[in-house]
């Protein structure tokens, strides 16, 4: 299991998250062949590795006695979300064994993960982002850099994950330039790829307004170092503490929709496809592998379309 998780970091460039997330996964996986007895990679069967799928779709309650009064699971089951990146990871390790030569065979070819329900991306209304645009507080240092942070999410799409990755020195060149000459912006997506994206003009504002006047004072609290956005101790502000920001900034925008780390880079596709953008750019623009992954946010556009039909059209009932 170690090689394979290593494999996929050196070979492949998964994410640390994705590892992260994998390691949890197969470490289950791992326990639950140790309790059926099995103890080499040889003697997996097929039926194991489905009972195991079937283990985290359904849970495994408690005992229940008369004096039982603790919780209803000993593992509760798992999102569909979840269990299919499960399998998908038992997948490629027991792929991974043969290839590497461990074993003959794979067990798990014929245990598929279950397709996830289709959920549609929650984007903010136009007028919903602009309230949050505005509320965040530019009288202090972290209002600043929320703005920042704010605009850089909305006015890009990047990940959180790739917003709170940059360094000074990502900005610095788009920042020098002209703006009409102003090169992208360079962020680290997921599998460590690069993608270049277009900064527009209130992104770039805001940049400047907080490297000037908020990130300093962020510095001298700590070590600084070459983050751009920055924690009140002068550290690299995390995915946690940006999500508690934007919660934020929405609690004071009034906002009572639910938020989430996706919400601004989910609303930025919307609205970009509202205004008429190809699917195909919105892809590159998101850093999406497969147009399929971005074909999801035109649902969002066609139900927009659909209401506004119903609700503006004389003959729409």
């Amino acid at each position: 299991m170690q090689t394979y998780l290593d494999h996929l970091v050196v070979e492949r460039g998964v994410s640390r998250h994705t590892v992260a997330a994998y390691r949890r996964d197969l470490g289950r996986y791992v326990d639950h062949l140790v309790g059926l007895g099995v103890r080499t990679v040889d003697e997996v069967t097929a039926e194991q590795v489905g009972a195991f799928a079937v283990r985290l779709r359904e849970g495994v309650p408690a005992p229940v006695t008369e004096s039982d009064d603790g919780p209803p699971w000993l593992e509760p089951p798992l999102a569909p979300a979840s269990v299919a990146r499960a399998v998908v990871a038992v997948r490629g390790l027991h792929r991974f064994a043969v290839e590497e030569g461990v074993t003959d065979h794979d067990p798990a070819t014929d245990v598929h993960p279950p397709t996830p329900r289709r959920r549609l991306p929650k984007a903010l209304r136009l007028d919903q982002v602009q309230a949050m645009l505005d509320a965040a507080a530019t009288d202090t240092a972290a209002g600043l850099r929320d703005a920042a942070l704010l605009e850089v999410l909305y006015g890009t799409g990047a990940r959180i994950s790739e917003a709170v990755g940059l360094d000074v020195d990502d900005v610095t060149r788009l920042l020098e330039a002209e703006p009409e000459e102003a090169p992208g912006l360079r962020v680290l997506g997921k599998g460590n790829k690069q993608r270049v994206v277009p900064v527009g003009s209130y992104a770039r504002a805001a940049l400047a307004s907080y490297l000037v006047r908020a990130r300093p004072a962020l510095a001298d609290a700590g070590p600084g170092g070459p983050a751009l956005f920055l924690n009140s101790r002068g550290t690299r502000l995390s995915r946690q503490s940006a999500w508690a920001v934007l919660r934020a900034v929405a609690a004071r925008a009034g906002i009572d929709a639910e938020v989430s780390p996706h919400s601004l880079r989910h609303s930025f596709a919307t609205h970009l496809l509202d205004g008429g953008a190809d699917v195909r750019v919105v892809q590159e623009l998101l850093g999406h592998a497969s147009v399929t992954t971005t074909q999801i946010y035109t649902l969002v556009t066609v139900d927009h379309l659909r209401e506004v039909y119903l609700t503006s059209h004389p003959r729409a009932y």
